[in-house]
């Protein structure tokens, strides 16, 4: 299956892609995206020093002036999508959200109240392989936030946009999740940042106006050419600047995570660094939907049966396990998950 992707046009928004080091690792600033070919100027000439990447010039040569390159070159060139890589480095250190889409929430059994939490992991590009675990592999479609310039406590809520499958081990995250307080975000760290749990889509796009962008968005996931996810980005609890002020609200908090804690992406200055992704959450249609009365029964049962020397809890979330993984309800090896947004891009990553 082909992949069309509407671009915006300039005086909306700045559309970045870039090639991988095997195939030239150009700058393009895209134009068109037509069934799988990427249509664009190559502004490689443009770099100060190797390795600039979008967010250097954005950052070099402000707006305006990429515009202006963009209008006056008269030479375009095509790229096969697959040929494309992560437009743009970022760090390992990300600020996540939980159950900020009201359906989402419902689905998942938790009240309806949003939540952060740190992500710890090296983004993967638009095609890189997702690692099959032993676990429950989840998917969800989020639009990311990239920090361009430090972002201190106040001011306003500016960057880029790119798109991410915040990928998540279910298993992981229940057997972690603090269970009298879900919303505490404890478990999360734990659950989703394993490698290779976030690929990130294969377009940067800087928009002029960025709330003005954002309200056109329409998320979308599909598996295996079926969607499950699909829904407008505004259909969350807390937008971008309220996502940041919660995080600037919690920039102290920590949360339990491997054998110490994880805290959110600050600077010693009080500022969230350059190349760190905001995530915004997910709508509704993932996989995990709360833990059915069957499951609640075994665990029950299996708690009894045990003299009760584990919490009920934990013997509930041991069934719900038990029989997803028997039953192959989660991601498998060889499923393909794709998510295809317009003024977005493309990110379309097999499980292996």
């Amino acid at each position: 299956m082909t992949n069309t992707v509407k671009i915006a046009p300039l005086d909306q928004a700045l559309t970045f892609a870039r090639r991988s080091p095997a195939h030239g690792g150009q700058i393009i600033a895209v134009t068109a995206y037509d069934e799988d070919v990427v249509t664009g100027i190559d502004l490689t000439i443009l770099q100060s020093a190797p390795g600039e990447d979008p967010i250097d010039l954005v950052n070099r040569l402000g707006y305006a002036a990429l515009q202006a390159a963009i209008l006056a070159a008269k030479t375009a060139i095509t790229v096969a999508a697959c040929e494309l890589d992560r437009p743009v480095d970022l760090t390992s250190e990300h600020i996540a959200v939980g159950t900020n889409y009201p359906e989402h929430a419902k689905e998942s059994a938790v009240q309806i109240r949003p939540f952060l939490f740190p992500k710890y992991v090296t983004p993967t590009g638009p095609r890189a392989d997702i690692p099959v675990t032993d676990g429950l592999l989840d998917y969800e479609v989020e639009l990311c936030l990239v920090v361009l310039k430090p972002l201190g406590l106040e001011g306003q809520v500016q960057g880029g946009l790119i798109l991410g499958n915040d990928v998540t081990d279910r298993a992981a995250l229940m057997r972690h999740v603090d269970l009298k307080d879900p919303q505490s975000g404890k478990g999360f760290t734990t659950g989703k940042s394993g490698p290779g749990f976030l690929p990130v889509g294969d377009l940067f796009v800087v928009p002029r106006d960025l709330k003005a962008f954002v309200s056109d968005l329409d998320l979308q996931l599909s598996v295996n050419g079926t969607v499950r996810q699909s829904g407008p980005v505004t259909d969350w609890i807390w937008d971008l600047d309220e996502i940041v002020n919660q995080a600037r609200a919690k920039r102290d908090a920590s949360w339990a995570w491997r054998e110490g804690t994880s805290k959110l992406a600050f600077s010693a200055k009080g500022e969230i660094p350059p190349r760190t992704l905001i995530m915004a959450g997910t709508p509704a249609g993932t996989i995990f939907h709360g833990v059915p009365g069957a499951d609640r029964l075994s665990g029950a049962v299996k708690w009894l049966l045990s003299g009760r020397k584990k919490p009920l809890l934990a013997h509930v979330i041991e069934a719900y396990i038990a029989r997803s993984l028997a039953q192959r309800t989660y991601l498998q090896k060889g499923d393909q998950v794709t998510i295809v947004v317009d003024r977005l891009g493309v990110l379309s990553n097999a499980i292996v």
